[in-house]
């Protein structure tokens, strides 16, 4: 499932993108827009599995290719085609959500056959392949390992694979990380993923709210930031950097579940991550400056589980 770091940084995105461009006019509906580019996150989380899946299953095509020639020879006839029938393939194939967005989506019209062809090649050719397939068993360790060789050492590092993704996936630069993340992520846990609910409610209230309260409250935090700036050079503040301390201001304020320590943090390593090599200490001094005059105004209130 995608995760409240991945939310955050989602958020933060689209608030960038309203700061640069006229938000009136461009993002009428920014809680729309957010779920749209979820929705298109979720396409392509959608889109790597089954394409991961389609050069698994490619062992059976090359199998029936190489017996179909004219004269075929006793290697051609007798192709190993256990990754066809690898255990996480089959559950994945069962899976009803992934089901349900095969019909939604329709992966099968962006699929580059010649391309699945080249990576099962390339598959084929791989030490770890060669011992999958010399070995009868199916270890789950072993089926999961084989695919995770498709995905992290096949697909990704590929530029044909990078370029046919960037064709169909404008988003591909925003979510690559996210996407790396997901799907290992679902290869070693099937369950813990549902294709269909790629983000649960309690997640999509979080980034929901999240995105309206930092457009909503962004004067009044604003008016908490500018005064801490007065040792800093304006015009060498990031702008994303003051999207991210809104964003974290928003949550010590208002987010009463999400322990101030940890919002801190989250939005130091966002700023180191995505803004520049300064960033991180920048927002560091101002919100953990800012938080320590909030609670000794009583302005921050938190719950606790313990």
């Amino acid at each position: 499932m995608i995760s409240r770091r991945n939310i955050r940084v989602k958020v933060m995105q689209l608030l960038y993108m309203m700061e640069a461009a006229d938000a009136n006019n461009s993002f009428k509906n920014p809680v729309q827009t957010l779920e749209k580019q979820m929705d298109k996150s979720r396409e392509l989380f959608v889109y790597l599995v089954y394409f991961i899946a389609e050069v698994a299953r490619y062992a059976e095509v090359s199998a029936q290719k190489r017996a179909s020639k004219n004269l075929p020879s006793q290697e051609d006839l007798n192709v190993n085609i256990k990754i066809a029938g690898n255990d996480f393939i089959w559950n994945l194939l069962e899976n009803k959500g992934y089901q349900i967005c095969l019909e939604q989506d329709h992966p099968e019209k962006m699929l580059d056959k010649t391309l699945v062809a080249q990576i099962f090649q390339q598959l084929t050719a791989h030490p770890v392949y060669t011992a999958y397939i010399g070995e009868e068993s199916r270890e789950k360790s072993k089926e999961r390992e084989i695919i995770k060789i498709i995905f992290s050492e096949l697909m990704l590092p590929n530029d044909l694979f990078i370029s046919h993704i960037e064709e169909y996936f404008n988003n591909w630069d925003d979510d690559a990380e996210m996407m790396e993340q997901l799907v290992l992520t679902f290869i070693q846990k099937p369950k813990s993923i549902k294709f269909n609910e790629i983000m649960s409610p309690d997640k999509w209230e979080f980034a929901r709210t999240l995105l309206k309260t930092a457009i909503e409250k962004k004067d009044y935090c604003a008016e908490l930031i500018k005064p801490k700036l007065k040792n800093w050079d304006a015009e060498r503040i990031a702008q994303l950097d003051m999207v991210l301390m809104r964003m974290g201001l928003c949550e010590l304020l208002y987010f009463e579940t999400i322990p101030t320590k940890v919002t801190i943090n989250e939005y130091i390593d966002l700023a180191k991550e995505y803004s520049t090599p300064q960033s991180g200490q920048f927002v560091n001094g101002i919100l953990d400056n800012i938080h320590k005059e909030l609670v000794a105004e009583g302005k921050i209130q938190k719950i606790s589980f313990k």
